[in-house]
């Protein structure tokens, strides 16, 4: 950042040395050669030095970072140089046109278009050709539309300057055929009037652009490209709000987007991230605020289950659906903490339960709900210190293990038994290999029998964690 507002400040401090030089020398020439051309050329430059002034201190303002004040920064100073620029290239062509006019028209005056008149015209391009590019470089790199401004002023002199070299050039070329003079000293007239209508109509652009972005319009087409790509990322449903503005040369973007309500809050920040980056990899330095609102649409009953569980700050697992001519039963499982009173876990499940039923009822009003059934079980204690087993008593349990593991069908044998003796019960983990072809709802089967098959034998486990894993069949 602060090379970016030092080489912003050193490219308009070096204009504004540039418009000095230029005022000045085309001011003097002006004055002795009487040519209008050149003194409408010097009002212009001396506007320029203005802006340049103006322009300098735009950008060390604008690069100053947001406080209390100016919570969106310090960039519309840049916008508001533009506007002021605009007000004095339009006063001062006010004045030539009239000067123009009254030497047309009502007056006659001598010009003396001498080698002063062109040498300091043609010095003129070439200081304005390498001042213009210098800020349009600058400029297109920060987008920086003070810098912009001030480019295209001196681009515009590069034409302004050209005009008043073919007014001279006719002038002279008056005076060598001797023919009437006054016809060829209208030319200069002429050319003055030629550099006012550029002029109005470079201050026209800019003082347009500068209104927009003081006014909050957005750039064109941004919104929608911005709207277009948020709503490409997986997971957001729709993109209910945009708002984009220019300050200085930062892009801010407002969104509104819904997301699905059963999603966890770090599932939605997740979301809101990747909104982020989309808008970024159409405006890199936008600064973009994204607020997901959750919705309910296109939710199945297990889903609207688990929002509703979240929405009361409720852990619950093992839901499970059937029907009956009755309507849908409901059951799951409710994790409470250990501590708590059994009377008021059970307040807990009731009044889970008559959330869900409310719910249900609002949202599949064409399905009855025939019961909802909460089972309580403790919440796991972090605080549970596993203990290992015996070298003999592991290995004991570890082979009994893997042959009932063979035993079953589409198993082929289990590895990476673990056991711990937690709180006077045995804790058992395996990988259970299943083989590849089986579906889902065949692997969940497969892991019960394997589980209950191990409770059957050896009442005294606690917890048992079968990890299914796909395998190749012998």
């Amino acid at each position: 950042m602060e090379h970016q507002a030092r080489e912003k400040q050193v490219v308009a401090g070096a204009s504004v040395i540039a418009a000095v030089f230029l005022t000045a020398t085309k001011l003097t020439v002006g004055l002795l050669t009487g040519s209008l051309g050149i003194l409408a050329e010097a009002a212009h430059s001396g506007l320029d030095l203005a802006a340049a002034v103006i322009t300098l201190f735009a950008v060390r303002v604008s690069d100053r970072p947001a406080d209390e004040s100016h919570l969106y920064g310090h960039g519309k100073v840049e916008n508001l140089s533009a506007l002021t620029e605009t007000f004095l290239l339009l006063l001062t062509c006010g004045w030539i046109i009239h000067e123009a006019i009254k030497r047309l028209f009502f007056v006659t005056i001598d010009v003396n278009p001498n080698l002063w008149a062109f040498l300091i015209m043609g010095i003129s391009i070439v200081v304005d050709v390498s001042r213009s590019r210098a800020l349009g470089r600058v400029a297109k790199k920060y987008r920086s539309q003070a810098l912009e401004a001030d480019a295209l002023h001196f681009r515009t002199d590069i034409w302004s300057s050209a005009v008043v070299i073919i007014g001279l050039t006719f002038v002279r070329i008056g005076e060598y055929r001797g023919a009437d003079k006054t016809i060829f000293r209208r030319a200069d007239a002429i050319a003055a009037l030629v550099v006012s209508v550029i002029v109005v109509r470079v201050s026209y652009t800019l003082g347009r652009r500068a209104i927009d972005a003081l006014l909050d319009r957005a750039p064109k087409g941004l919104a929608e490209r911005v709207s277009k790509s948020v709503q490409d990322v997986s997971g957001i449903q729709r993109v209910t709000r945009t708002r984009v503005r220019d300050v200085g040369n930062r892009v801010f973007v407002d969104l509104e987007v819904d997301v699905p309500r059963h999603l966890s809050f770090e599932e939605s920040h997740e979301l809101t991230e990747k909104a982020q980056q989309a808008v970024r990899s159409i405006s890199p330095d936008a600064d973009v605020v994204v607020q997901a609102v959750p919705i309910a649409d296109g939710e199945g009953i297990l889903e609207r289950i688990q929002s509703v569980a979240s929405r009361e700050h409720l852990s619950v697992h093992n839901i499970t659906t059937h029907w009956t001519d009755r309507g849908i039963w409901i059951d799951l499982d409710l994790e409470v903490d250990p501590k708590l009173s059994f009377e008021r876990a059970h307040e807990q499940a009731t009044n889970l339960e008559t959330k869900l039923r409310t719910e249900l009822i609002r949202t599949e009003a064409s399905t009855p709900i025939a019961e909802i059934n909460a089972h309580i079980e403790p919440r796991a204690e972090e605080s549970a210190i596993g203990a290992r087993l015996e070298p003999e008593e592991a290995r004991f349990y570890s082979e009994r293990v893997s042959a009932i593991a063979c035993e079953l069908p589409e198993c082929n044998g289990c590895h990476d038994i673990e056991l711990h003796k937690i709180d006077g019960k045995i804790y058992l983990s395996l990988h259970l290999l299943v083989n590849v072809g089986a579906a889902i709802p065949e692997v969940h089967r497969i892991a019960e029998e394997m589980e209950n098959r191990l409770r059957r034998e050896f009442p005294e486990l606690g917890r048992v964690v079968i990890h299914t894993e796909p395998a190749s069949p012998e």
